[in-house]
């Protein structure tokens, strides 16, 4: 009686380790709880076409091999006191993440570089504001 205790005690240890690792039928997938930074740049009185070209050759590069997921970019089309103003938003798979990523971009030999090189003849931009935002439950995007 004691070997067949023993044999069930084992297949029992056995399955419950199944169930932890692998989960139960009930169990719903985690839910990606990214975060969205959304930035706000006014570029320096005529130069938002260098703005734009710094990010098209450069910092979109940059953003990617630090885990920055771009989601897209913008400019105003409305108000004309907006003229120089680019919007973007990036994704992270949490805040923690986005401050690790800022850091390692900013810290990074290559955007010191192309700071350098764009900002030769004066800074492109004035000023930059920054909102973290998660999404609603009936967001379609999450």
């Amino acid at each position: 009686m004691s070997k067949l205790i023993a044999v069930v005690s084992l297949v029992a240890v056995g399955f419950l380790a199944v169930v932890v690792v692998r989960g139960t039928a009930d169990d719903k997938p985690a839910a990606k709880e990214r975060v969205f930074e959304m930035r706000t740049y006014i570029a320096a009185p005529g130069k938002l076409d260098d703005l734009n070209a710094r990010f098209r050759n450069h910092t979109n590069k940059l953003f990617v091999k630090h885990g920055m997921e771009l989601i897209g970019y913008w400019t105003p089309t409305a108000d004309p006191a907006a003229k120089n103003t680019l919007i973007y938003i990036l994704a992270f798979p949490s805040k923690d993440a986005a401050d690790k990523a800022w850091k390692a971009f900013r810290d990074d030999p290559e955007w010191k570089k192309v700071v350098q090189q764009t900002e030769a003849n004066g800074k492109l931009v004035e000023k930059v504001e920054s909102v973290y935002m998660k999404p609603t439950d009936y967001s379609p995007i999450k």
